[in-house]
Parts: C-alpha cells; structure tokens; sequence
C-alpha cells in the first residue's frame, strides 16, 4: 500500500476519522493495529520480525533502567538482535559473496551458499529507529517505556514506518501520551503538506524517472556526451524529490493526526558546499550517524585527521546502510572524501551561511551552488548506475564531444529527441522544476506552505485551485513508480 495510491488515500481517511472519534485511551492502540495492516499489506508474515523487534528492545530497555549493574547485558540483546536480523536479510549474501570471493583469490577451497532471502521493506528504518530508543535509555537520556503499546507504536506508526524519516523517542513518545484534538489547521496543513509531497513525487520524480533516467540508466552504453550528464543530473533531481515528497506526505499524514515529524529534508540541492548539503539531506539518517558512530567515536575531537578518519569510517557505513554491494560503500567513501577534502582545504569557509553577509559575493555563491549541485548529481549516479563499469562508463563518457560546445548541445539535443522528449515534454517537465526551485528559495526563510495559509482567500484560492490542476495534468499516465527509498 503506497502511499501514491488510491488504497492508502481510503486507508488513511478511514484512519482520520476513527481516530478523532474514538475516546483518547483506544487511539493508540487503534493506530498500531492500522500500522500493522498497513506493513502486512505487502508481505504479512514479515510482521514477524517487527514484532520481535520491538519485543526484545521494550524488554531490554526495561532490564537496562531496572537492574543498573547488567545493563552492558541487556544493551548488548538488543543491538545483537536487532543488528543480527538486520544483517541476515540485509547482509548475509554480500558478505558471503565477499567472503567466498577472498577464498577464491587465494585458492582456498571454501564457498559461503548463497540464500534466497526476500528483503523486508523498511527494515533498516525501523531498526535504526529501535536502536536510537535502547541506545539512548542506556545513556541515561531517556526514561524506558513501561507501555508496551506506545512503544510498538513509536517503532512501527505507520506514516514513517517504511521510509522514514528515522524518528527518536524523546519527540515521539510523548506525542502519543497526549490527547489530540481535531484541530483545522493542522489538517490543513497536513493537507498542503501532502500535496505538495504528491506533486514533488508524481509530477516531477515519476517523470524523470520514466523520461530520462530509467531509460539512459537501463542501456548507458548505447549513449554518449550531454544525455549522460543530463541523465545524472535528472537522477539528483528524481531522488531528491522521490524521497522528500515521501517525508512531506509522512509529515503530513502525522500533522493531520497531530504528530509532528522531523523534517527530513531543507533544500539540499541549493547547498554551496558538501557540507552543507549533508546538513540538509536525509536529515534524519545523517544526524543519526553523527550520535550514534560518529561522536561515539571521538567526532571531531582529537585533531584534524581523526576527524577524517571518523568521517571515512561513519559514510562508509552509511553507504553500506543505503545497499548491500561495495558500490554502495564506494559511494559513501566518495562522499567522505570530498567532506574531508572540503574540511582541510577550507577549513573556515564550508557553508553557505558564512557568504550570506557579504552583497558582492553572490555570483561567487551561485556558482558554487551550481557546481556543488552538478558534483553531487554525479555522486548520486553511484547508487543508480546498475554496475560499476556502468558508472565508470557514465563517468568518461558524459564529457565526449564538450571541446565543441555548439555540437555537444546538438548531440544532446539529438539524443533527447530520439528518447521522445521535445519541446512540449521539456515544457512539462521544466515548468515543475521551476515551481520546485522557487519553493526551495522561499522555504530557506519561512515555511512556504504556511506562507500562502496566510493570504487573504481571493489570493489563496486560485493558488491552491492552480496547484490542483498542475497536480492533475501533469502527473504521468504511463505507469506507477516505486519510491527509490523502499529499496533501502
């Protein structure tokens, strides 16, 4: 049950009603039966799984906060069982083929079977999320939840169970020990919000998967030149909006049941440097690794290079969280290296927010946003590229023929129009963009969505009435795509 189909939107208004009108002490039990539903609607018995989660850390954060001397013990159950099921279904394969591979380089006779594993959708957000909670009740931060319900809840509540973002305890259980009333502005809100997450997700994302991507990504070698960077671009831009439409709708869906989520995601891709884009992207995750592997590690504590190796070794993880092959660990050590590369070149000028002050600096600030935006769009081709002698090629590839601008243009134009794209599709696809773009500029100073609440009706109402249509018209006939995330 996606959340761009017409079975979650029933799904969701029949949860919206019954939660307003059941009496406060049944709504959280009432949300995590509907929770459940909703994760058994792709595959049941993988319910399983959530449920012993959440057994063993409720358990364990219990035994951490009862008996103080042991709590090393309990600690260790809940990672162990939580990091254990995780790597079975996550990581057995790739570290059997890596194994067995070694074997092979030096003849030894020895094989890991590979398994028939199914990979459970959402398992390393809510594992992570299970994690935060025991984590922090061993750390003292936290008190351990002594409701089983509220905190199956707080594991599995459906808007963020799948794809995030990747919630902790102190902002979400006590949300749910409160009684909410039905309030008009949250559900509007949430409804903007939604929309707006439908668009980014339906309209933008969708079409630039099925346009551009997905068919130059399929068969890259059979390209060259411009469309291989227009590709990567298009990709930047495709999961961007794939996965924070998927957080606005999630927060929208909360707000609506007056839950606040974190924000995921504050315009990335308008970053002036790495590090702010990392500041900015998967907000959630990111933040995550920063408590959980990177302070832990000593952060940025003990000097300049144990700084950069804490950094190497925390997005090398975070790549091997993203996917289970070394392109994916190849991909974080990438991200690592320019974040580091960045920290010791220049140390005092990383973020956008030290060139605000200075008027003249603007066109310096704009093409380091443009060049930051185009550096990290070929970063990301690492996690779409279907190998990496396909990266490789898209790499030494996309520059052919850049010598003689006019003629790269032509090329690319040539390629364009044989992918069936022309005037009127970049029409439809460059006109979202554009709205994407200038949503993004305003929400750096205010939220954009609370901006337009404010208007006076005569001016709110053909916004929102304009933006119902463009919804309507733009969003791609030909099929339904899957949000990039649920691989993850």
């Amino acid at each position: 049950m996606e959340f761009h189909s017409y079975a979650f939107l029933i799904f969701f208004v029949c949860v919206f009603f019954a939660y307003y009108w059941l009496p406060f002490r049944f709504r959280n039990g009432m949300l995590l039966v509907v929770s459940y539903y909703f994760y058994m609607c792709w595959k049941p018995e993988f319910i399983v799984l959530i449920f012993m989660t959440t057994a063993v850390n409720y358990a364990c954060g219990l035994g951490i906060q009862r008996w103080r001397p042991r709590r090393k013990l309990f600690l260790g159950i809940g990672l162990g069982v939580s990091l254990g099921v995780l790597f079975y279904y996550k990581y057995f394969n790739f570290f059997g083929e890596s194994l067995t591979a070694v074997c092979r380089a030096f003849s030894i006779p020895f094989s890991v079977p590979a398994m028939e594993i199914i990979l459970p959708v959402g398992i390393s957000f809510f594992t992570f999320q299970t994690l935060s909670y025991t984590i922090d009740v061993y750390r003292g931060k936290i008190e351990a939840e002594k409701d089983f319900v509220l905190f199956a809840l707080f594991v599995s509540f459906f808007p963020q169970l799948v794809a995030g973002p990747i919630e902790r305890a102190e902002n979400l259980l006590p949300q749910f020990r409160k009684e909410h009333r039905f309030s008009y502005d949250d559900a509007a809100w949430g409804i903007r919000r939604m929309a707006w997450g439908y668009f980014q997700k339906m309209v933008i994302a969708d079409r630039l998967s099925l346009a551009l991507v997905d068919p130059v990504f399929s068969n890259i070698q059979a390209y060259s030149g411009g469309v291989l960077a227009l590709a990567a671009v298009t990709f930047c831009l495709q999961i961007y909006c794939d996965f924070s439409g998927y957080s606005d709708i999630a927060r929208g869906c909360a707000k609506m049941l007056g839950i606040d989520l974190m924000v995921n995601f504050r315009a990335p891709l308008l970053a002036a440097s790495v590090t702010e884009f990392w500041r900015k992207w998967h907000i959630s995750l990111t933040d995550w690794f920063r408590q959980y592997v990177y302070i832990p590690m000593g952060g940025s504590r003990r000097g300049r290079w144990r700084k950069c190796v804490n950094t190497t070794v925390t997005f090398g993880l975070s790549g091997l969280w993203h996917g289970a092959s070394w392109q994916f660990v190849l991909w974080g050590l990438i991200n690592s290296a320019l974040l580091n590369l960045e920290y010791l070149l220049f140390p005092g000028d990383r973020d956008r927010e030290r060139l605000r002050p200075a008027a003249g600096r603007r066109i310096l600030l704009l093409i380091r946003t443009c060049a930051v935006f185009l550096l990290m769009s070929f970063v990301m081709s690492f996690i779409r590229a279907e190998s990496l002698g396909d990266m490789w090629y898209l790499l030494k590839h996309a520059w052919d023929g850049l010598g003689g601008p006019a003629a790269y243009l032509l090329q690319t134009w040539s390629a364009l129009t044989a992918l069936g794209i022309g005037g009127v599709q970049l029409a439809v696809i460059g006109l979202p963009l554009l709205l994407l773009l200038a949503f993004d500029l305003a929400g750096e100073r205010e939220d954009p969505i609370r901006t337009v609440s404010r208007w006076p009706w005569a001016a709110r109402w053909p916004v929102y009435i304009a933006f119902l249509l463009a919804l309507l018209l733009f969003i791609p006939r030909e099929s339904s795509v899957p949000f990039v995330y649920f691989q993850f």
